[in-house]
Order: C-alpha cells, then sequence, then structure tokens
C-alpha cells in the first residue's frame, strides 16, 4: 500500500487548521449575508481561500449560508459534508487555553472545533492533497461541502439542496472509525409552562450539549444549598443564590455526563414547588435515558435512547426547558411524542418540536462502505465491524453517504467540552486513511 502522506502535507494540515480554529465560528447575530453570525462566514471565506490555495475551485454561497471547493471531473461526484460552525466556548475558565487560540502542547492542538469538525476537515483536504501529488488523477469530481449551521438547524444544507445538484456519494469525517453505517433519530423540542416571580433559574448553552452549570436565585438559596450538600453535588455560592456544577459532553453520549440543570432541579423540588421544576427535579431526576418519562426505547440495532435536558430558562415570564432526544432507529418519532406529551400535560407543561431529522441506514455490503472500510482495515489492520450512532451528521442530508472518522476507538473524546483537543499522531493516522480510501474511490494511476 502506497504512503501518500507526507511530514509537509501534515505540517501544511496544522497551520491550516489553526488558521480556521482561531475564528470563533459559533452562532450569532445574523446580518446581511451573514445568517448565522459574522464570525461564521469570515471562517467560511478563509476556509475557501486554503483551498484555493491546493488547487480548488470554490464557490461561496451571496447569502453566507454555505460554500463548496471542487477538484477534478467525473461523470459522478464524491462529497465530503464538512461543517465549520462550532459550539460556544463555555466557560473559558475551565480551558487550560484560550478556546481559539489553537495551541499545540505536548504534541496535542487544543481549541474549539480541533474534534469536531474543522479538524477532520482539513485532515481530509490534505489527505486528498496527499493523494493527487503523487500524480494521479481524479476519475471523480471531488467536492467538499461547507455548512455553517450544522451544531444548530442545519438550515445552510437546506440552502445548498434548493441551489445545488446533490453528490452521488461520499462521506461526513464528523464521526468515529471504521464508520458510521446507522444514525439515531434526532429529536430537538422545547417545554414551555409558567414563570415565577419567586425565583430565577438558567442553565444550558447549547441544545446539542449536556449543560455544566446551572443557577438559581431567589430567597430559598440557604435552604437549597443544604438540599446540595445532602446530595453531594458540586455547587458554589453566588451573591443571590446558587450555581451547581456538571460535566459537559455531546448529547448523544448524554448518560456519560453530569447534568447541572437536572442536579439543581432535583434540590429545588425539595424546596419550593413549581410544575417545570416538580418534572425536572422529581421525574426527570439523573435519568439520561428518558425510561422515567417516555418508558424503556430501546432496541438490538442502536441501543437505548439518550434524553439530555440541554437548557432551561424560568423568569417571572415563564419557565422553557430544552430537551434533545436520539430515537432508536426503529421507533418513530410519533410513538415517543405522545408518551412525552402524556408525562408534560400531567405538569401543566406545553410541548413544541424545534427540529427533527430522521435516522439513516446504509447496508453494509454497499460498494461505498465496503470501500471505506477497506481502506481503514488496511491501514489499522483492526477489523472492527461498522457502527451505529446517536450522533447526527450531514452523512444523513445525502444519499449513499456515511460518516467516516475522523475519531479513532481510543480517542479522548473532547468535543463540545472546555479543552477540546487532538492528537496531531492521530490526526496523522485519519489523514492516512483518507488518502487511501480517496485512492480507492475516487482516482486512477
Amino acid at each position: 500500500m502506497q504512503q501518500f502522506v507526507t511530514e509537509q502535507h501534515k505540517e501544511k494540515a496544522i497551520d491550516a487548521l489553526q488558521r480556521i480554529v482561531k475564528i470563533p465560528s459559533y452562532l450569532k447575530e445574523s446580518s446581511p449575508n451573514a445568517p448565522f453570525g459574522k464570525d461564521i462566514v469570515d471562517c467560511l471565506k478563509e476556509t475557501l481561500t486554503l483551498f484555493e490555495e491546493e488547487g480548488f475551485t470554490t464557490y461561496l454561497d451571496p447569502d453566507g449560508y454555505y460554500g463548496y471547493a471542487d477538484i477534478g471531473e467525473g461523470e459522478e461526484t464524491f462529497g465530503v459534508l464538512c461543517h465549520l460552525d462550532v459550539v460556544p466556548p463555555g466557560n473559558t475558565e475551565l480551558w487550560s487555553v484560550p478556546p481559539f487560540l489553537a495551541d499545540v502542547v505536548d504534541g496535542k492542538i487544543i481549541g474549539r472545533g480541533v474534534q469536531d469538525d474543522k479538524g477532520p476537515t482539513i485532515a481530509a483536504l490534505y489527505a486528498l492533497k496527499a493523494v493527487l501529488d503523487s500524480g494521479v488523477n481524479p476519475t471523480k469530481k471531488v467536492r467538499f461541502i461547507f455548512g455553517t449551521d450544522e451544531e444548530t438547524l442545519w438550515r445552510c444544507m437546506e440552502h445548498y439542496h434548493k441551489n445545488e445538484t446533490p453528490i452521488d456519494l461520499g462521506f461526513a469525517p464528523d464521526a468515529k472509525f471504521p464508520l458510521i453505517y446507522a444514525e439515531k433519530g434526532l429529536l430537538q423540542a422545547y417545554v414551555t409552562g409558567p414563570g415565577s416571580t419567586e425565583f430565577k433559574m438558567n442553565g444550558g448553552s447549547a441544545l446539542n450539549v449536556v449543560p455544566d452549570s446551572a443557577s438559581y436565585s431567589g430567597d430559598a438559596a440557604a435552604k437549597v444549598t443544604k438540599v446540595l450538600q445532602e446530595l453531594g453535588y458540586d455547587y458554589k455560592e453566588t451573591a443571590d443564590g446558587v450555581t451547581v456544577s456538571g460535566k459537559s459532553v455531546h448529547s448523544k453520549d448524554a448518560p456519560k455526563g453530569v447534568n447541572a440543570i437536572t442536579r439543581l432541579s432535583e434540590a429545588l423540588a425539595q424546596v419550593i414547588s413549581h410544575p417545570a421544576i416538580d418534572f425536572l427535579g422529581t421525574v426527570v431526576k439523573e435519568d439520561a435515558t428518558g425510561s422515567s418519562v417516555v418508558g424503556d426505547i430501546s432496541d438490538e440495532v442502536s441501543g437505548k435512547l439518550s434524553f439530555n435536558v440541554a437548557t432551561v430558562v424560568i423568569d417571572d415570564k415563564e419557565s422553557k426547558i430544552g430537551l434533545d432526544l436520539r430515537l432508536p432507529v426503529t421507533f418513530t418519532k410519533d410513538e415517543v411524542v405522545e408518551k412525552l406529551e402524556k408525562k408534560l400535560s400531567e405538569y401543566d407543561l406545553t410541548y413544541h418540536e424545534f427540529d427533527y431529522l430522521e435516522s439513516l441506514y446504509v447496508p453494509k455490503e454497499s460498494e461505498l462502505i465496503q470501500s471505506l472500510l477497506g481502506a481503514y482495515r488496511d491501514v489499522t489492520n483492526d477489523m472492527t465491524e461498522p457502527l451505529v450512532s446517536g450522533g447526527a451528521t450531514f452523512a444523513r442530508t445525502m444519499k449513499n453517504c456515511v460518516a467516516f472518522g475522523a475519531m479513532f476507538k481510543g480517542t479522548v473524546d473532547t468535543m463540545h467540552q472546555p479543552n477540546e483537543t487532538w492528537v496531531l499522531d492521530e490526526m496523522e493516522r485519519a489523514m492516512i486513511i483518507y488518502a487511501e480510501a480517496f485512492n480507492r474511490i475516487c482516482v486512477k494511476s
């Protein structure tokens, strides 16, 4: 098997990744031609510039929703589906370096987006460049598609599909190796109810993140802290209340996190009575599988449902709870929502759907999966079978497309967490795998 990736390719990949990580491309207020904020468009423009420097032709959507970069020609188009938006940095005091410095420390690069998804995007770029630099010619057009709204509503891809021709096959470098052939359904919703003039509560920053902080302010602070002590939950007293700490992970892995909102609610429910607090603190509690709300929902293919109470705001106007559910592939949205609404009605709370993505499934026997899997196995000698994921990647927006890398079985998952980190040796290994995959599918000697 030919080795395509050189030291020069690795060095250029690190430099390129630093260039785009330094732009804080998380969702902000929209402006003309920047529907998700100026920083996201700036990151998109810088990325397109990078690809132009490497010989690609590029296109920037004039409305600022997406961009793409093409190289090669052929009757088929092979797509690499990437996203340049990131989640907010969260509490910057928990970072060892500034989240947008993109510093390299002890063989690792640290910064928001190095794992999700700027790092894998750059790894795929220089993997393809390494193959083309060896003197081969593409048999397909290769198109890198850059989304800008993956962490929220995927409006970027809606606009792409309105304006562009679909790809024929491809992958999203936004998950784990060896590859993801099935993705759980994604359901995001808000739950609303009455507010309160006696206290305020805030927690969470994004629907796809387990919240690591939740705060209460009100006259019952002393009683709440006493209960938190009894429960053994981490907290800090503030001038007018208390803040509970948790552990952030991606919503798809909600049972692995520590939810600050539900922990605070569990304590509050012993001190005050309020519909939203009663629901969160006496029903949900620390159950991140939703079994206490909708019953045991699981299947043999994709496991249990995950249930993340991602955000909460309770003020004098209303209570609003943000939920993120990942549905096993054999369950429909309607049967889950019916059970959820029934439970919410017991607490005078109202369900509002925010977003829904159907599950993804591509047969293991398909030519695409066999080619990608063969490249991974030949490089790593790892015969692990393709995976099912609770994550939602852009792969499900296209036909004949799967999530392929770039994290490994032993990779420490720091996506959406403080000190998001990618080991440079793992980045190189991913580049080698991607290069072999491009060589098998997209070029000829």
